[in-house]
């Protein structure tokens, strides 16, 4: 038998169920979450730090390093300080050759090595190889490609010294070495001057001989004013006679005879060019070692050398080539 509270609770329903409807209102109905887009901002960098770059694998190092030359060509002249018209002829020849050096094998200030007449006897015509110049004729060279050996005639100024005050040379300046392309050039003072020596035994030619027992170069090339070896009137030098091939020298270049010779000694080439502008000597009887001997105008010589080969020509001051000589290596 049902009770009374079976017909009571279904009609409480729907009496609030009826009226809920006529007051405006929905049932609940539950829902699944909404998603939240999260927006992350990434940590700014620090104030020191770089962005790390990965090279590529066809990436390259590029070296900024100046390559040193292949190649070199300079001039040789001697005996040419004079200020006149042969060296004003020689000096045009080697400025048309447009040399990257000239080197000189001493007498750069005729007569007597005087301050009063340097520039006109070297600046006048060599100028733009020389820095720092300080001369009046004209502007310098942005680096020295000018390198004279000493002379007789440019010891006559006690001290040599307007030549040591002219120029802004290696080392002592007396006697140095520099390196150009394939070449190790070393100047050597052979005046009896010298402070330093002048003999096999001095402390002159110990420096030379440990300095080309230690060169690294294709060429090594020993210049000077006296010749060890020549035929002219002022002939061989006997305290100038080292054992340069020996030591390692590959050619030798000297002045003093006013004149152009090429020797073979010890087997490498010993040049005399003292023909840039001093009065020209004649010659006595040629030594065995002579090769070739030229007497007959002003010149100069023209070198070039590369890792393999150096070529040596003497010119007169015409551009007519005299005499070509050429070393090799394997």
């Amino acid at each position: 038998m049902k009770t009374y509270a079976h017909y009571i609770l279904p009609l409480v329903l729907l009496l609030t169920l009826v009226y809920g409807c006529s007051a405006g209102l929905k049932p609940t109905v539950p829902t699944m979450p909404t998603a939240r887009a999260e927006t992350v901002t990434p940590p700014a960098p620090s104030p020191t730090s770089a962005p790390t770059e990965i090279p590529s694998a066809t990436s390259t190092v590029t070296s900024t390093a100046t390559p040193l030359p292949l190649e070199v060509r300079f001039a040789v002249i001697g005996d040419y300080g004079m200020d006149n018209q042969a060296e004003a002829d020689v000096a045009a020849l080697i400025q048309g050759w447009q040399v990257d050096l000239v080197v000189t094998t001493g007498d750069n200030n005729y007569p007597s090595g005087a301050a009063e007449t340097i520039d006109a006897a070297i600046g006048k015509y060599f100028h733009n190889f020389i820095s720092p110049y300080n001369g009046t004729y004209g502007a310098g060279a942005d680096r020295n490609r000018f390198f004279p050996s000493l002379g007789n005639h440019d010891w006559y100024t006690t001290g040599a010294q307007p030549y040591l005050d002219y120029f802004s040379l290696p080392g002592n300046e007396r006697y140095y070495d520099f390196v150009e392309g394939p070449v190790h050039f070393y100047a050597i003072d052979n005046d009896e001057h010298e402070p330093d020596g002048i003999n096999a035994g001095s402390t002159q030619a110990a420096w030379l001989q440990q300095g080309l027992a230690g060169s690294s170069s294709a060429w090594d090339i020993v210049f000077m004013h006296y010749p060890p070896y020549s035929s002219g009137a002022h002939g061989s030098t006997p305290w100038a006679k080292w054992p340069y091939a020996a030591w390692g020298a590959d050619a030798l270049l000297a002045g003093h005879d006013h004149l152009y010779e090429r020797l073979l000694v010890d087997g490498i080439p010993y040049f005399t060019n003292g023909s840039g502008g001093g009065g020209l000597y004649d010659f006595d009887a040629p030594l065995p070692e002579t090769r070739f001997r030229y007497n007959a105008n002003f010149g100069a010589m023209l070198v070039t050398a590369s890792e393999r080969e150096m070529l040596f020509e003497f010119y007169s001051r015409e551009g007519n080539l005299e005499d070509s000589y050429m070393v090799s290596k394997p």
